[in-house]
């Protein structure tokens, strides 16, 4: 790969509906560490050691994303931000403007940010085996070897070698998911590889190919990538524009329609851990087969996948083939073979407009994190952890006091004309329509115990009147619970 400019893209803008209790809308399965020490973004980005990734993420999900980043001692090229959803095809065609400015000749190695690869040396040898052809103008994805009968993936159909170019096939044709008899028949016929989604081509090339087979995307995206500003490490496409893009994936809106297309068939261990029952497959299991995570005690259990987080005991008897998932706000459970279903179950939640689907009890921002521990009548405990050197916003509310209670760290607190610290066992207390701040000056994590008091707890009566982050401006007053800001 050495004689190729090849830039990974990292595209991290799904939900994982299929994968609640664990995964919601403000903290998706990409950014958790489902399979490994480390969340599915960084190990997708860790398979390609040494080449600074482009990410393609969203607004909301920015600072986790780039704290995430900088624990893994990993340095992105660029992180580009969607101000909403519009599918792969608009993210690969922004991800093919920035590369193109670091290089003419960018080859783009475009990845999902939720999947799993077991044999990382036969994803990059077979992404040396397409480097060629996508060199040459090919359009290349990589197929992957079907194991199984399998109806939840889409198949390319392949054809003949290309000539010159040892291990890439011409695509005949993209099938989308069959039933289970036609699967069957595709595995006896052994002409057909499942669509991991994956692809490698010039930069300049798939622009070319989107603006002859999907010039709405290609307008759209250009005009996105022209007004774009940058803040701090991340650049934000313009808004306007981005809406204006159709809502297509590169699959549809490109690799079914160019005669460009090409496959590389590999064995890698790839899933695409889309529901609780793909976790049960690819996880190390026990005498009874079973996987257990977290605080677990089975009894005469078979077969399932137990998983606890947040420090609750989760404890199972006489069982069979089930998936069982708690946190400290959410308990799941269903029969493995139901666990496609779940995205009923979250979008349901969502139609009775529960929180449950889109927040976490824990709730990230750019300083760390806060947890809600208890609340009631005119009061509201959380835990509040702030990372070093880190601080928040200076601020004011209209309808809450607070007391602060340092119980690990030195905090460093600003209250109207005062500046002192506080350690542990310390304790001050914050007047209502009182300017102050909190800030972490120590190398440890500052952890806290809030307990706000007054008329109106919500979320959005923070007034900020100077923040590092950027959000001074953003005192519209609106519900902020649900963004990670």
């Amino acid at each position: 790969m050495a004689d190729f400019p090849i830039f990974p893209v990292i595209l991290s803008g799904g939900v994982g509906s299929r994968l609640w209790p664990i995964s919601r809308v403000s903290r998706p399965k990409q950014l958790l560490p489902l399979c490994s020490d480390h969340s599915m973004l960084v190990e997708t980005a860790l398979r390609l050691s040494g080449m600074p990734p482009i990410v393609v993420c969203s607004h909301a999900h920015r600072f986790m994303l780039g704290e995430q980043m900088r624990a893994a001692d990993i340095h992105p090229q660029a992180i580009l931000l969607e101000p909403m959803g519009r599918n792969t095809a608009a993210a690969v065609a922004v991800a093919a403007h920035c590369a193109l400015e670091a290089d003419p000749q960018a080859l783009l190695l475009v990845m999902p940010s939720d999947h799993v690869i077991m044999d990382t040396a036969s994803f990059r040898d077979a992404v040396a085996t397409a480097a060629p052809a996508a060199a040459q103008g090919r359009m290349v994805t990589f197929g992957i070897t079907p194991t199984r009968p399998e109806t939840g993936y889409g198949y390319i159909k392949h054809a003949a070698p290309l000539p010159g170019l040892d291990g890439v096939l011409a695509v005949d044709s993209f099938v989308e998911k069959p039933d289970a008899e036609t699967a069957a028949r595709y595995l006896a016929d052994g002409g057909y590889v499942w669509n991991a989604g994956i692809f490698l081509f010039s930069a300049r090339g798939v622009l070319d190919e989107l603006a002859r087979h999907a010039p709405s995307v290609f307008e759209a995206t250009n005009r996105a990538w022209d007004a774009a500003e940058r803040d701090f490490d991340f650049l934000h496409l313009a808004a306007d524009a981005f809406a204006a893009c159709p809502s297509v994936s590169v699959d549809v809106a490109l690799m079914e329609k160019t005669d460009k297309a090409a496959v590389v068939p590999v064995d890698m261990g790839w899933s695409d851990v889309g529901a609780w029952d793909t976790l049960w497959e690819i996880g190390a299991k026990d005498e009874g087969g079973n996987v257990l995570v977290g605080d677990v005690v089975s009894e005469d259990l078979r077969n399932s996948y137990v998983r606890s987080e947040g420090g609750r005991l989760i404890a199972v008897i006489g069982l069979a083939d089930v998936v069982v998932v708690g946190t400290d706000d959410a308990v799941l459970v269903t029969d493995r073979a139901h666990a496609q279903d779940v995205k009923k179950l979250v979008d349901r939640m969502h139609s009775e407009g529960r929180k449950e689907p889109t927040d976490h009890s824990t709730v990230y921002r750019p300083w760390g994190s806060y947890r809600t521990v208890d609340m009631g009548d005119r009061f509201l405990v959380k835990q509040i952890v702030v990372a070093p050197k880190a601080a928040l916003s200076l601020q004011y509310h209209h309808h809450r006091a607070e007391h602060w209670i340092v119980v690990e760290g030195t905090a460093r607190v600003i209250c109207g004309d005062e500046s002192f610290l506080l350690r542990e066992n310390e304790s001050t207390y914050i007047p209502i329509g009182r300017c102050h701040r909190l800030e972490n000056p120590g190398l440890v994590p500052l952890r806290l115990i809030e307990v706000q008091s007054g008329g109106y707890l919500g979320e959005d009566d923070i007034v900020r009147v100077e923040d590092r982050y950027g959000r001074a401006a953003a005192n519209d007053h609106k519900d902020k619970a649900t963004e990670v800001v």
